[in-house]
């Protein structure tokens, strides 16, 4: 009996300390806040990768960041691509493709990337279109900004910029 009750107990620690591992931050975070937007992102480093198209295919779902997916939180009611978005906090997804992005807001928060995001689509909010700028110089760490009214995406040799209306 006693070795029974210690088994299970190595085997729940042994469970424990692999979730917890499986959930360890990779890179560094950073949080943008302005009067009425707070973005909390990963800021992944593009190491010499090839980030969109190879490392993030194309067509398919991007936690925009590293780690947990990145959240948006709006203090007051916006129109975010021009669609309208109620004041709340939202997880913020993309599509990327070669020329334009389909930018994601959800409602369903505490996701850890986008592994489960099939799971969660129903609970999107919003999906805007925006276009590709492509940078002459590479960033080497994901940024994510609010220059001239527009939230900016940009990371490898890509840029998006989202309109941003309060």
């Amino acid at each position: 009996m006693r070795i029974a009750i210690l088994s299970l107990f190595a085997m729940l620690l042994t469970a424990t300390v692999s979730h917890a591992q499986q959930m360890e931050r990779k890179s560094p975070h950073d949080t943008l806040s302005t009067k009425y937007i707070t973005v909390t992102y990963g800021r992944p480093y593009k190491k010499g990768r090839e980030i969109f198209g190879k490392l993030e295919p194309y067509g398919k779902v991007y936690r925009v960041g590293a780690d947990e997916a990145t959240t948006i939180t709006f203090a007051k009611d916006a129109t975010f691509g021009g669609k309208p978005v109620k004041a709340g906090t939202y997880t913020l997804f993309a599509i990327p493709n070669e020329t334009s992005w389909t930018i994601i807001l959800n409602s369903q928060l505490g996701q850890w990337g986008a592994f489960k995001y099939d799971q969660f689509k129903d609970k999107d909010v919003l999906q805007v279109d925006v276009p590709v700028k492509k940078l002459s110089t590479p960033m080497e760490q994901l940024t994510i900004a609010l220059e001239d009214k527009n939230l900016t995406i940009a990371w490898d040799r890509v840029k998006v910029a989202v309109p941003v209306k309060f």
